[in-house]
């Protein structure tokens, strides 16, 4: 037993090495709503859609998106604590005492309806009413029923939109149930929803904390067993204590934006017509959110929270061990986006029968007519969609992923379809992943259902006029306008602007440079695609939609060696044959070859980026798939304890790659999500972009040494417990230089595991297929350090941190799944242009 621990603690010190819209849904959205009495918190959402044009099914996928949960709320307050073991400290995150903090802190937008109890014209009267969290509406219903059951979610009452002309499992509506969609109520921060948690017990609560607005018990920390140098325990993680609500979170708590055109003058307190629903949030810190309840020397902490403001790591908890985070994708110019033809689609289809056909492959839904589903190979069309192209059999399929991806569904489909990594006995179940069956999912999830029939009301909104693109030139007439109501703004006021800073011409040269530099990959023109770029048009509009043609980006994969970038995001495995999200991915997309410049697999589709959309660049820097080239950002929140930031610097020396002295750190650029603020950073982000030698080197490290305690613990009556054990430290900094937090990340500890128990058990056949792999010089070098760190490895456990520390490159190179660490390394192109061309590139770039 203890020899099975220490191979468990193997692992955590290896880490610490650096190393088409349907005819039928037409009729305007007011009009559906006013068939029937609307819910006073649905009330902005439909005056949205009548300000941006949108007809029914826009908006229908319009709320869907800002408040479906489809279920979450269980996985966000139980399982994602229980399964994986990280703590969300909900209250941190959404108290109200707060709220002016929480845009600066979390990046979070404050829901323009919520207010503070107490505060002039606020419904609640005292934090005591609300539990200490916003007051919103809708919560004069749901706070009759917190430790209460009877609970009806506002998404019972949903108004669906008509069902699409021609759907195959029409005429009659035979959608699941609404309900299953579950809204609950806006908890301040726009798309985190709470719910009525039935088991709240008001009298325990008031004897944890003292009164019902306060959360001092409940977040207070428990007396860990290993004293000051082990973190501190919460009271999260203690079951008999209920907190008052479930917390939830839509696909909106990320792609819920500022609009670039009509910035808030007070991001604090934004009004709805500042807020768009799909361009991505570039300020939020989800990653800090999902880790708000782990103390900042834990393990959890430090491999969750590294990600920039606008990122989320996309297998943070379906865990693959690449540390990959990527920006949240900006849904613009949808309609124009480009689709690839004839590629190998595996996937469920509807269809009308199943008869003669096996479970396997064909399932129609109990008490329903025809509502059938078929799974079959055929070839397809299809979007290349997240940052590898992934995501790669429909739009519609890929939507419905995200909920997932949030949370959805969790119990009954897919929790179990993920590694443990706790898990290092190669039979057992957790010890890697296994497939996501979507016909399971379906026949068990009545939230699958609801959102699955309602995904061609999420398209729509994508389609929808909302996403249309965001310009320069419409930007900056809009804040003229806000001075003078006839104020005019032209195409060639911007154009003199432009050429005033940049240069006489810069703009005209801009664009003759970007056909001859950029085009191969930023075009999505059939003049690009036949090589013929001169013949390019970009200003040049699509005669269906409106939109501008050219969508600045052609979506086909380019091997992560040829971009350059920091490539740990192009090794995501989740969509491989046998992970977990198998079913989402092409036969294509895993038909992919290998990248021959890489050290690391990158087999099974993975290695490649797509090319991405430059569309309205100065509205969303810094830039690459981790915002890492151009200025940090942060938020400088009132408190200190949620500025992340200046908890974790990230410039490094160019050679040894340790952290910078803090007086020559470059200072972080404040979230300032105004038109002049959005160019400044834009502009800033070109010039990084354009000039890689000068560019900082960036990397994130562990900021704390991590402590971890392993061995049984008794409880004898007292306030501490008793541990029968050791403990060990992955250091924050080893022979003067920092580790690297994505190692972490990265480290293969259950193949590393395994390996050291067969070089000492079953020596010929861990030396064979060693040397197979590496071939026979570096096969057989690994085969002897293995066999001579077991050897090394006493009693005391750091003796295996000695050993380790004798063999570096096995945590650096042989066990990790991505070696790279300079995160805003890459992309060099057009580096070689003179200082004129490059100036006149991002004078042209501004004007797409």
């Amino acid at each position: 037993m203890f020899r099975a621990l220490s191979a468990v603690i193997a692992l955590l010190l290896a880490m610490a090495f650096p190393a088409a819209h349907a005819d039928s849904v037409a009729q305007p959205a007011l009009a559906m709503a006013s068939t029937g009495q609307i819910h006073e918190q649905d009330r902005p959402y439909y005056e949205a859609c009548a300000r941006e044009g949108l007809n029914a099914s826009e908006c229908a996928g319009r709320l869907i998106w800002f408040k479906a949960t489809a279920g979450n709320d269980r996985f966000h307050t139980y399982v994602f604590q229980q399964r994986v073991g990280v703590l969300i400290d909900w209250f941190r995150v959404l108290r109200t005492d707060e709220r002016g903090d929480r845009f600066r802190a979390w990046g979070a937008i404050n829901d323009p309806n919520c207010c503070t109890p107490g505060s002039p014209n606020c419904p609640a009267k005292s934090l005591d009413e609300t539990f200490g969290l916003d007051w919103c509406p809708g919560d004069e219903e749901l706070l009759k029923y917190v430790g209460k059951t009877g609970y009806k979610d506002p998404a019972c009452d949903f108004r669906d939109a008509p069902l699409a002309s021609g759907d195959p499992h029409g005429p009659a509506d035979q959608r699941q149930s609404a309900c299953d969609l579950k809204f609950g109520t806006s908890t301040g921060a726009l798309g985190i929803r709470k719910f009525p948690n039935p088991r709240f017990d008001l009298d325990k609560w008031v004897a944890l904390n003292g009164r019902a607005g306060s959360w001092a018990g409940y977040n207070g920390k428990i007396p860990a067993a290993g004293g000051s140098d082990e973190p501190a325990k919460s009271r999260l993680m203690d079951g008999s204590v209920e907190p008052p609500f479930l917390i939830g979170t839509s696909c909106g708590s990320c792609h819920i934006s500022f609009d670039p055109l009509n910035p808030p003058k007070d991001p604090a307190n934004p009004k709805w017509e500042n807020i768009k629903g799909l361009l991505g949030n570039q300020y939020t810190r989800i990653s800090e959110i999902m880790v708000s309840g782990m103390s900042t020397n834990t393990l959890e902490w430090q491999m969750f929270a590294h990600a920039r403001p606008g990122t989320t790591d996309t297998s943070a908890i379906p865990n693959d061990q690449v540390n990959n985070p990527g920006t949240i994708n900006a849904l613009i110019n949808i309609p124009q986006r480009p689709v690839h033809e004839g590629e190998q689609v595996l996937k469920w289809r509807k269809a009308t029968s199943c008869e003669g056909k096996p479970e396997a492959i064909c399932w129609c839904e109990p008490e329903r007519d025809g509502k059938c589903w078929e799974k079959s190979l055929k070839t397809e069309t299809v979007h290349h969609i997240l940052k590898g192209g992934e995501d790669s059999i429909g739009a519609l399929e890929a939507i419905q992923r995200v909920y997932f991806n949030i949370g959805s569904c969790s119990e009954q489909c897919w929790v179990n379809h993920f590694s443990d990594l706790r898990q290092l006995d190669p039979q057992q179940r957790g010890f890697g992943q296994t497939p996501f069956d979507i016909g399971q999912c379906r026949r068990d999830c009545p939230n699958f259902r609801a959102i699955e029939d309602r995904l061609v009301n999420i398209l729509d909104f994508f389609l929808s006029a909302e996403a249309r693109a965001t310009d320069l030139q419409e930007a900056r007439q809009n804040e003229l306008k806000k001075v003078s109501r006839t104020a005019e703004y032209s195409e060639q006021d911007l154009l003199a602007d432009l050429e005033a800073e940049f240069g006489d011409g810069a703009v005209a040269r801009g664009e003759q440079v970007f056909k001859q530099t950029c085009a191969r990959c930023h075009s999505s023109s059939e003049e690009a695609a036949a090589g013929n770029f001169d013949a390019i048009d970009f200003h040049k509009t699509d005669a269906n939609s409106g939109l501008r043609a050219d969508w600045m980006g052609n979506d086909k994969p380019t091997l992560v060696s040829e971009v350059g970038t920091f490539r740990c995001r192009a090794l995501h495995s989740n969509h491989m044959e046998g992970r977990i999200w198998q079913e989402y991915g092409s036969e294509t997309l895993r038909a992919q070859k290998d990248d021959p410049n890489l050290v690391e697999p990158s087999d099974g589709g993975r290695g490649y980026y797509r090319n991405i959309s430059l569309l309205n660049l100065w509205a969303h820097a810094p830039f690459m798939h981790n915002n890492a080239i151009g200025p940090e950002l942060c938020g400088k929140p009132t408190n200190g304890d949620n500025a992340f930031y200046a908890q974790r610097p990230r410039y490094v020396d160019g050679k040894t790659l340790s952290l910078l002295p803090p007086d020559q750190q470059p200072a972080c650029w404040e979230y300032d999500p105004s038109v002049a603020g959005r160019f400044e950073l834009y502009k800033a982000s070109m010039d990084a972009l354009l000039n890689p030698d000068a560019r900082t080197p960036k990397v994130t490290l562990l900021n704390q040494d991590v402590t971890l305690r392993v061995g049984p613990r008794l409880y004898d009556g007292t306030e501490k417990e008793k541990l029968l054990g050791f403990s060990l430290t992955i250091p924050a900094e080893i022979d003067g230089r920092g580790v690297n937090a994505g190692t972490l990340g990265n480290f293969k500890h259950k193949e590393f595991v395994v390996d050291l128990v067969q070089a000492k058990f079953k020596p010929d056949e861990a030396k064979a297929r060693l040397v197979k792999h590496w071939g026979e010089s570096e096969g057989e070098k690994i085969f002897k350090d293995l066999q001579g760190i077991t050897e090394e490895v006493t009693s005391q456990p750091n003796g295996l941190v000695e050993a380790l520390k004798k063999r570096p490159y096995l945590v650096k190179e042989i066990y990790s799944s991505c070696f790279a660490e300079v995160e805003n390394a890459g992309h060099r192109f057009g580096e070689d242009l003179s200082e004129e061309d490059k100036k006149a590139l991002t004078a042209f770039l501004a004007t797409m």
